[in-house]
């Protein structure tokens, strides 16, 4: 699939890796659909997605609510008149230890809402988001492509069992959306990234970004517009579906 005149929704899109790849494909003459709940971001990002050489609109959603991903999708489908490619990027953390001890105590617990809230955003919304551009996809006539973005942490990490678990069950959907959408002419890939630089990794003390850099083969973290640039790869190469891309520098073999 051309990248150019290609209508493409980020969801997580102000910001961010989101950001990121909206900056890159509009370099490409791309239309975005930026989706978020930041509405002086997504309209900072939409300027300078002008800029570029894109063009596009925003969208105010709630990735974890069905009804507003249903109307949100429509009207992405009424402004735009198609859909080509979804990227499922929108995500969050609440790290914590599964349980926490001392002396054979129990002295702390992952909590059910910091469970819920990233399996609602990282896990329910990929689903809801998916499964309506997919339906726009069809109604519209569009053979698209659906990107969702997991994680190095999908092979398990400390302190993120709900995070983990989340990016894990991405990956998973990522297979079963390809065979199942093939039919309609829609791929689907994954992209799985390691420690990249975007200002939340940044604003971790230097103690602990030289540690994880340190451990990282390539010694150095990804950049963003590294991963943008997979998920251009995926959405020009139309023989690729159903598989995951690790981009980590080598962390994880």
């Amino acid at each position: 699939m051309q990248v150019k005149e290609a209508v493409i929704a980020i969801t997580g899109g102000a910001q961010g890796l989101g950001q990121a790849m909206a900056l890159n494909l509009a370099t490409q003459g791309a239309k975005l659909a930026l989706i978020d709940l930041d509405e002086d971001k997504l309209k900072a990002t939409l300027d300078l997605v002008r800029k570029a050489g894109g063009d596009g609109h925003y969208y105010l959603a709630n990735v974890a609510d069905e009804v507003v991903v249903e109307s949100t999708f429509e009207q992405i489908g009424k402004d735009f008149g198609k859909l080509d490619v979804l990227v499922n990027n929108a995500g969050i953390t609440r790290d914590g230890l599964l349980v926490k001890a001392k002396n054979g105590e129990v002295t702390g617990k992952m909590s059910l809402s910091n469970w819920q809230q990233v399996i609602d955003v990282n896990l329910t919304g990929v689903f809801l988001c998916g499964r309506e551009a997919a339906a726009q996809m069809i109604k519209l006539g569009s053979q698209g492509v659906i990107i969702n973005i997991s994680s190095i942490s999908r092979a398990g990490n400390m302190g993120q069992s709900n995070y983990a678990a989340a990016k894990a069950a991405v990956v998973a959907m990522t297979v079963t959306w390809a065979k199942e959408l093939a039919r309609y002419g829609i791929r689907t890939g994954a992209i799985a990234p390691g420690f990249v630089a975007t200002d939340m990794v940044s604003a971790m003390p230097e103690e602990v970004l030289g540690k994880i850099t340190a451990g990282i083969p390539l010694k150095r973290l990804g950049q963003p517009d590294e991963i943008a640039h997979t998920v251009r790869y995926i959405v020009e190469n139309d023989y690729f579906s159903g598989r995951v891309v690790e981009c980590d520098g080598a962390l994880r073999i």
